[in-house]
């Protein structure tokens, strides 16, 4: 019971002195979460998997409280601490809200509507009332497609539609183009890039719609990204080559921000942030994989809307220009 009083448990252990496993598993958390890029993807690109749920690791710590409370003890504790610390240094300001209410010229929406979508006219619908000034769209499908112009064509008069992504907008659309992001081995009618300049009262600005290769996580191969990181290669070049000063990117680029197989998109690009934004999947979102994203303006929130019949969720983001 003296020994209690003082502290210590029945091997002679102090607060300070036990707990230094689950002090360890805070530090390893807390290394992944600063460190990540350090993770190599030589073996089943475990680095990309890491870094596309790396605010998931934030979960640990309550755990680890817990477990360290249990334990009584102080190392564990203050290790858990620091874990928290450095998961508020990172992912501290998405907690924030959105701040709908700031001043911007421009509302754009994002949104893989699911081209097995069971109800196109209802999600079409759900878009209007959004009240963007430009909407992106990607996994149109020919069936889909007249009901999706049939819905929007009041609000959006001008309009562009490359294979399976398109744009719609109140402000007038010229020079629309397909881009090239298709990765080698991609063969048969796959066109997912559209370029498009909007004129808007301030100017043209340069619109890309994009809908990069989807992933896989297979007991094989493991994080399975080769063609979506040679899409992002494509796709970071042609916005490099754009020659508008202005440029706003909208897409399901099936990567998080914190992705490095994104890095030569947002290398180049400044993301809309405000909240998590957690986009896929629609019934219990997991991962930021649609993104609105802008060069030479400034996206300053962005919010996701209630679900419609995609297995994605609607984006929207205000921009000032």
């Amino acid at each position: 019971m003296d020994r209690w009083r003082c502290g210590t448990d029945a091997k002679g252990r102090t607060r300070w002195t036990r707990g230094r496993i689950l002090a360890s598993f805070s530090v390893l958390v807390a290394g992944l979460l600063l460190f990540h890029a350090a993770v190599p993807n030589t073996v089943g690109n475990l680095g990309s998997l890491l870094e596309t749920f790396l605010p998931w690791l934030g979960l640990a710590v309550p755990v680890l409280l817990c477990l360290a409370t249990l334990r009584r003890s102080t190392t564990a504790t203050v290790a858990t601490a620091l874990l928290a610390a450095v998961w508020i240094a990172l992912f501290g300001r998405l907690v924030l809200p959105a701040g709908r209410g700031t001043a911007h010229d421009l509302i754009v929406l994002q949104h893989n509507v699911n081209d097995e979508n069971p109800n196109p006219a209802g999600t079409a619908r759900a878009l209007v009332r959004a009240g963007a000034d430009l909407v992106a769209l990607e996994e149109l499908t020919p069936a889909a497609l007249p009901v999706y112009e049939a819905a929007l064509a009041a609000g959006y008069p001008y309009r562009a539609v490359v294979g399976t992504v398109g744009l719609w907008s109140r402000y007038p659309l010229s020079e629309s183009r397909p881009v090239d992001i298709r990765p080698d081995g991609v063969d048969g009618d796959w066109s997912r890039g559209l370029r498009s300049t909007v004129r808007v009262p301030s100017g043209d600005l340069a619109v890309y719609v994009a809908h990069l290769p989807s992933v896989r996580i297979r007991l094989s191969g493991g994080f399975s990204s080769g063609w979506r990181n040679e899409s992002a290669v494509a796709l970071g070049a042609a916005i490099a080559a754009e020659k508008l000063d202005r440029v706003i990117l909208l897409g399901d680029l099936n990567s998080t921000l914190d992705d490095r197989g994104l890095c030569p998109v947002t290398s180049r690009m400044t993301p809309a942030e405000g909240g998590f934004g957690f986009s896929w999947p629609a019934t219990f979102p997991l991962a930021r994989i649609d993104h609105v994203m802008a060069h030479g303006a400034t996206p300053t929130a962005t919010w996701t809307l209630p679900a419609t019949g995609s297995d994605h969720l609607p984006v929207v983001a205000r921009v000032t220009l």
